[in-house]
């Protein structure tokens, strides 16, 4: 799950695999690949060691590491930022809420928020950059207009879109003080021995794979993140969760909920997509693939929206209904335990 207010995370994607020739002499790294990466600044390259997006043999270096022969070297970076303009696309929005100064959106599970690497059309930036004018950007989030947090491509649900710089500045101070009130619904793998309770468990970048988040129990690596869930429907296989949020740290559901040993239905990233409850038998098996099927993504949704209103200081909230591939692969779920009693 992505609700991460005014932070500028590009997508990560594989720039290199290079492996040090036998014959290489002693070089800063830095320096060597200076040499192997086309258009890439000196200034970049040690940014990028320095941040954790180059590794040698697996493991992170100085900019001052000198490689030896037989090192293997990967790197991943943000993706660049284009040079195109943001280009308005005429996609429809499904608005649940609109004023003068914002308006909230119901985003289905597969559109992007915003456009980065491999996603340049199709996201929501995109349609809103069509369906309004001159939406303010938030400082460090250019070519991001209205967008005060987001969520992840495969989540759906709601997002408060901003139509003003008053409205911005607003809803990203109450994102900041951890006063906007978030409720997501996810479908996770077995259920809970405690019926309600808090996950307060940093979260960052995994430090094997930094394209996922990992929790950090003992504090030492990530960012403060704190998960109320209660136990709405105890499935036997599966359950239902009501999850508040009172931080909105990037995939930090998703990873709060692998960490407590329940990971969200159909999660591909963080293995919920494996069989991970119930019997053996070639039907059961079937039938979760079946559920696959009708859900092919994590068991996600943003279902509820609560703020002060930033310019009428009014008491906001909205509620969603779950996306059809929810609430069918709920059915599935309820039959399936009801004539297996």
């Amino acid at each position: 799950m992505t609700d991460e207010p005014n932070q500028n995370e590009g997508d990560l994607y594989e720039h290199h695999n290079i492996k040090v020739d036998d014959g290489q002499d002693l070089l800063r790294i830095d320096k060597f690949l200076m040499d192997r990466l086309p258009n890439v600044t000196r200034n970049k390259v040690q940014a990028g060691i320095k941040d954790g997006f180059v590794k040698v043999n697996g493991g992170e270096v100085k900019p001052n590491y000198k490689v030896h022969p037989g090192d293997e070297i990967s790197v991943m970076l943000p993706e660049p930022p284009r040079d195109e303009d943001l280009v308005p696309e005429d996609i429809p929005l499904d608005i649940v809420l609109e004023d003068d100064h914002l308006l909230i959106v119901n985003k289905p599970a597969g559109m992007v928020v915003h456009p980065a690497y491999q996603n340049w059309s199709g996201t929501l930036v995109n349609a809103l950059a069509y369906h309004f004018q001159n939406l303010p950007e938030m400082k460090g989030n250019d070519g991001r207009p209205g967008l005060v947090h987001r969520i992840d491509k495969d989540t759906s649900g709601l997002l408060v879109i901003a139509k003003t710089e008053n409205a911005m500045t607003g809803l990203a101070k109450q994102f900041f003080d951890h006063s906007i009130e978030r409720t997501y619904y996810a479908l996770v793998w077995s259920v809970p021995e405690e019926g309600s309770g808090t996950i307060d468990v940093n979260v960052g970048r995994s430090l094997k794979d930094r394209r996922i988040t990992s929790a950090f129990p003992d504090g030492d690596f990530g960012r403060n993140a704190v998960t109320h869930y209660e136990l709405i429907e105890d499935l036997r296989y599966v359950s239902l969760l009501k999850c508040n949020l009172e931080t909105g740290r990037t995939h930090q559901i998703r990873a709060h909920m692998r960490y407590l040993g329940h990971p969200l239905f159909n999660d591909a990233t963080y293995g919920g997509n494996e069989i991970l409850k119930g019997t053996v038998f070639t039907k059961y098996k079937q039938f979760v693939q079946n559920c696959f099927k009708i859900m092919p993504r994590q068991a996600l949704h943003a279902k509820t929206l609560g703020f002060i209103h930033p310019v009428t200081k009014e008491k906001i909230f909205v509620d969603s209904e779950l996306p059809e591939d929810f609430t069918s692969v709920l059915e599935k779920w309820r039959g399936y335990v009801d004539h297996n009693e």
